[in-house]
Order: structure tokens, then C-alpha cells, then sequence
């Protein structure tokens, strides 16, 4: 009828455009900058916002009523911890993850890195633990407060090294960042940081860490249960898991 034209009810709908929230792990800030935008372009009434940082204050943020469409973190934790059915890590009883959603979505890798031209000639993560036991060589790790340094600590328990006894062969960084100038500073011989860092960096990369080292580094993603848009929210979560989206990311350095 002429009313409902003139009231502009349905092309004010169409120019207000559906607007997903996505907190995701300050590592994926690349690659999902880049796919948001080719996602906006297929999808012109979407509007993607996003919100990179550690995944630790963005648990919190989604704990503390932020808008919040879909999560992706950079470990199973922080998504366990919003998680009911996340096990043991939901401690505090939170109910914010669509379950039905969640899926693990990435893979990164912890990896052995050095500087330009290699200068001690470091290959490998079996021959990273002979040096360091024999103090012939500095390494660059992360704080154990710091997932990168805790996966470096379970490298180290694997070889059997004693952090406490090579310790005047190691730098320490507060994040993977920091760890990864000292590398590129060639200020030490290698470190230990995640593929997609070393990548950003130019690093070469010597060595990968098996999951017999130090588990797997997993990146969980969902949509969250008081998502204002759960259906446009779950259908970007299904474009990331395309092949097309897994090209981009693997480009920067994660596996599928």
C-alpha cells in the first residue's frame, strides 16, 4: 500500500546494514582485515567491525557484556572459559558460546627462528638442545606467563633441558613480538615464536615443533549466544572455514 512506501520502513531496513562484531586474536589482524574486506565486498548488506587483541582481555571484554558476534581465540582456553560445555577452564559457570558453532578453526605453529645469513648455523630443534647444553648459543623465548613461552617450556622439558641451568644463554620477550626483534635485531642466535610471526617478520624458518613437543597450537572460533545477528553471524563463520579464506590465512603462516 502507498503507506508503507511512504513510512520508508523497508528501505530504511535495506541501508541499515546488518553489523557483525568479530574479537579475534591480535595475530589474525592481518589476514582477517584482509578477508573482512573481500567478505563486505560479496556481501554488501554486511557490515564487519572488528576488535583485535590479546585473547585474554577480549574473554574479558565478552565476559563483561561487550557486543560480541563471533570470537576467535588464539587457544582453546579463553574459548573454554565462556564455554558451558568447556570442561575443567569454564570455572566461573559462563554461558556465552553458541557451542553448536564452535569449531576449531586454525592451526598455528610454534617454530625455531633465526636472523639473517644464520650465523651459528642453528637447523634444527634437536640441535637447538645440544648448544644450549653446551652454552654455544642464545636463544630468545617467551616470559612463562606468555602461551609462546609456555610452549617453549614444554620444548625444553621434552629435550630434558633445565631452564635454570642455561639460563645466561637466554633473552626472554613479555610477548611473541618482543621475542621476535630480538631475532630480527640479531641480538640472539634463534628464538622460539609461532610461524605467523615469523612470516610478518621476514624470518627464516629453521624448524617446526611436532605436537609430541608441545601440543598443538589451535585457534577455536563461534558465534556467541547473545549474538544480535546469530544467522548472518554463523554465515561468516562458515566463509572462513572456505577454501578461499584458508588460502589467505595459510599466506600469512597458519595451516588449516
Amino acid at each position: 500500500s502507498s503507506q508503507d512506501v511512504a513510512s520508508g520502513g523497508d528501505t530504511a531496513q535495506e541501508e541499515g546494514k546488518t553489523e557483525l562484531v568479530v574479537f579475534a586474536a591480535a595475530s589474525l589482524t592481518e589476514a582477517l582485515t584482509q578477508l573482512g574486506e573481500e567478505y563486505m565486498v560479496e556481501h554488501p548488506d554486511v557490515s564487519l567491525v572488528f576488535n583485535f587483541d590479546s585473547s585474554g582481555t577480549l574473554k574479558t571484554q565478552i565476559q563483561e557484556g561487550a557486543d560480541c558476534d563471533v570470537f576467535i581465540s588464539a587457544a582453546p582456553k579463553q574459548m573454554n572459559q565462556l564455554d558451558a560445555q568447556g570442561g575443567e577452564e569454564n570455572s566461573e559457570g559462563l554461558d556465552f558460546v553458541d557451542s553448536a558453532t564452535r569449531l576449531n578453526l586454525l592451526e598455528n605453529k610454534v617454530i625455531l627462528a633465526v636472523p639473517e645469513e644464520n650465523p651459528k648455523g642453528v637447523e634444527t630443534f634437536d640441535q637447538l638442545a645440544e648448544l644450549l647444553k653446551s652454552g654455544e648459543i642464545m636463544l630468545a623465548m617467551g616470559n612463562s606467563d606468555v602461551p609462546v613461552g609456555q610452549y617453549t617450556q614444554k620444548i625444553f622439558s621434552y629435550y630434558r633441558i633445565d631452564e635454570a641451568a642455561v639460563a645466561t644463554h637466554l633473552t626472554y620477550g613479555s610477548n611473541v613480538k618482543e621475542v621476535t626483534t630480538q631475532v630480527s635485531e640479531a641480538a640472539v642466535d634463534c628464538g622460539i615464536i609461532y610461524a605467523t610471526d615469523a612470516f610478518s617478520a621476514g624470518l627464516t624458518v629453521v624448524d617446526k615443533a611436532t605436537a609430541d613437543m608441545c601440543g598443538q597450537v589451535i585457534y577455536p572460533a563461534a558465534v556467541m549466544k547473545n549474538s544480535a545477528n546469530p544467522e548472518a553471524a554463523k554465515a561468516f563463520l562458515d566463509f572462513l572455514s572456505t577454501d578461499e579464506a584458508l588460502a589467505c590465512f595459510e599466506a600469512v603462516g597458519f595451516s588449516p
